[in-house]
């Protein structure tokens, strides 16, 4: 059986930087090939690329991941019925998202403890752990709570009900949910299996991590003609020209998002918005990791990107052999070369050299790899990319567990 996999491959130089750092506060790092490379970890670009969708999608088409919930649904719920508000309007939140979730809602002990000591009013309830929820999953079981306003836990123990608030916390998941999935512990059936999985960036050569000794002046020191720093400090980095890897699986995604987000547009366009605005996510974004200090605000000289009709296929493995600087120094030409040259044996290998390629890259260090696929923009990327996936789709609608029987 066919697929529709997007495999989206990245070569991006970074300057000296501290993106993902460890309980130690040092860039964190992976033995590869032998040798220690830096590394950035899958959570931390799929949050940035999360960051990015707010830029690249409207707000009712994502999520909120959160121990807040009670909160969020609670204001969701004055908004709809404007006379629940404060307690009651919490009240009900907590009673509908535990029916939703089976998770227990209630205010955390500590913080009780410390309000009642101070004298202040009761905290609002939290889940103990994350929750995720798409917009329009906060205001179905908001419509919900107004509807059993009257004595919510008498309505919630109505099978039908219940039943009912399960559904809309299963149902028209946003994009970020669909793609990188969820968990809910309480209730398993709930969770969501990602569509997108994002590798921990390597750097295709050996790193050593360096540290920076820095101090900061009193400016009222240079006044009274004082010596000495007002504070010292260290902060540890490296620089790296980094591989990083992603695969989306189109037809997991279809099926997460299923209904879709809106009644009002074809099944098909909320999966085409999020392949688009998953690979200019993807390929954009920057973990903030220290950015003040560094500002590497780069963008990758490298994007190749290939529509898999199989399986997903990662190139990672064109730096099990760590890429060696020539004497002048640089470390993308050479990694250009060894990609090129893995790319090929590979592809012919598994006779996988009919699926389609786009390249996107800068700079003269890597011309050899136009040869991987059509040259393109940024934005003739996403409209080839968008323009393919959605010759692939079409037709029958899978059936989902948000699809009509």
């Amino acid at each position: 059986m066919s697929r529709t996999v997007i495999d989206v491959h990245v070569l991006q130089t970074v300057p000296p930087s501290n993106l993902n750092r460890d309980d130690t506060g040092t860039p964190k790092t992976a033995m590869y090939g032998g040798v220690r490379r830096a590394r950035v970890s899958s959570q931390a670009w799929k949050k940035a690329t999360r960051r990015a969708f707010g830029n690249l999608l409207d707000p009712a088409e994502l999520g909120v991941r959160t121990r807040r919930v009670a909160e969020l649904l609670a204001e969701r719920i004055t908004a709809e019925e404007p006379s629940l508000e404060g307690s009651v309007s919490l009240a009900l939140a907590a009673e509908t998202l535990s029916a939703a979730t089976g998770a227990k809602i209630e205010v955390p002990r500590r913080k009780a403890e410390s309000a009642k000591k101070r004298g202040e009013p009761e905290p609002p309830p939290e889940s103990s752990y994350l929750m995720f929820l798409s917009s329009s999953q906060f205001d179905g079981l908001a419509r919900l709570a107004v509807e059993g306003a009257d004595d919510i836990k008498a309505y919630l123990k109505v099978k039908e009900n219940k039943q009912r608030a399960r559904e809309i916390a299963d149902t028209r998941h946003s994009v970020d949910i669909a793609l990188f999935g969820r968990m809910v512990a309480d209730s398993s059936d709930l969770g969501v299996d990602a569509a997108a999985q994002v590798a921990h960036a390597i750097s295709v050569h050996q790193v050593e991590n360096e540290s920076d000794y820095y101090t900061a002046v009193d400016d009222q020191n240079e006044k009274d003609q004082e010596s000495g720093a007002g504070m010292i400090g260290v902060v540890d980095f490296n620089s790296a020209t980094l591989y990083r890897y992603a695969a989306l699986d189109v037809d997991r995604l279809r099926e997460n998002l299923g209904l879709g987000l809106r009644a009002d547009e074809p099944l098909d366009d909320p999966v085409l918005r999020a392949v688009r605005a998953f690979v200019q996510g993807f390929v954009s974004s920057m973990p903030t990791g220290k950015i003040n200090t560094f500002g590497n605000h780069t963008l990758p000289e490298v994007v190749v990107v290939t529509l898999r009709s199989a399986r997903p296929i990662s190139f990672v493995t064109a730096f099990e052999e760590p890429v060696l600087a020539p004497q002048g120094g640089g470390h993308l030409r050479g990694a250009c070369a060894q990609l090129l040259a893995y790319v090929s044996d590979i592809e012919k290998a598994y006779e996988v050299t009919g699926d389609p390629s786009w390249v996107l890259r800068a700079g003269a260090a890597t011309e050899p790899l136009a040869a991987l696929g059509t040259e393109v923009t940024l934005g003739g990327l996403l409209d080839a990319v968008g323009k393919a996936v959605a010759d692939r789709t079409a037709g029958p609608v899978p059936k989902g567990r948000n699809r009509p029987a």
